[in-house]
């Protein structure tokens, strides 16, 4: 049960033309960008930006795949609502609408994660599973993942301002010294976390901590676009 329909093209600003390099790069823009982690738990926004992420999400699966691009281009130019490609052979047989097919003509279901994803639980697992790869690789781009994508003291100094995480971790990797009653519980906790790989630590954060992290990385990630 994929979000609604939309030109994925359209989902990732991205032209029809782009390299497989600008999709890559456009997904970690949108997702970003969208992630309904970027808004409290309790926001009305955080509906609409699930849908959103679920489209960005759709759209980053059928493009980064040569093969499955090639066949969701081919229908994109071929079914009502999106216009007839210059390059389309015009004695090429436009294929029947499908039963489950959206209005137009156009076969959705066979695109994104909507042969798979039956339920809403299921797209957003699809989706959350799909970002955590990519999320780990900006994560190591930006010094805050090992190759291993265990997190960085980088990681924790980040998120330190909102949890106290930075001072967790500074002090679970001292010997002795000044553990006692510095972090408290939130000692333990960092400690729990060391050996997981950085998005599991991500998915248990404190919502304050999600919103700043993905806050920041949107913002190393859209300078780096620019420059």
């Amino acid at each position: 049960m994929s979000a609604p329909p939309v030109d994925y093209y359209a989902a990732l600003e991205v032209d029809s033309k782009a390299t497989q390099e600008q999709v890559r790069a456009a997904y970690k823009k949108q997702a970003l960008r969208h992630h309904p982690d970027r808004v409290p738990e309790g926001s009305p926004e955080r509906s609409t930006r699930t849908k959103k992420f679920q489209q960005i999400n759709d759209a980053y699966y059928t493009l980064s795949d040569p093969t499955r691009r090639r066949d969701y281009d081919v229908s994109r130019n071929q079914f009502h609502g999106f216009g007839q490609s210059s390059a389309q052979d015009p004695e090429e047989e436009i294929p029947r609408p499908q039963a489950n097919s959206m209005p137009g003509g156009f076969p959705w279901s066979a695109f994104g994660f909507g042969g798979t994803a039956k339920t809403e639980d299921d797209a957003n697992r699809y989706s959350n599973e799909q970002f955590g790869g990519v999320f780990e690789e900006m994560m190591r781009e930006e010094g805050l993942a090992e190759d291993n994508n265990q997190p960085t003291g980088k990681f924790w100094s980040m998120i330190g301002a909102v949890s106290g995480g930075a001072m967790g971790f500074i002090v679970a990797n001292m010997p002795g010294a000044i553990a006692g009653g510095v972090a408290g519980n939130r000692l333990g906790a960092i400690r729990d976390k060391r050996g997981k790989s950085v998005y599991s630590v991500y998915q248990e954060l404190e919502q304050p901590e999600k919103m700043r992290l993905l806050s920041e990385l949107a913002s190393k990630v859209f300078s780096h676009a620019l420059s």
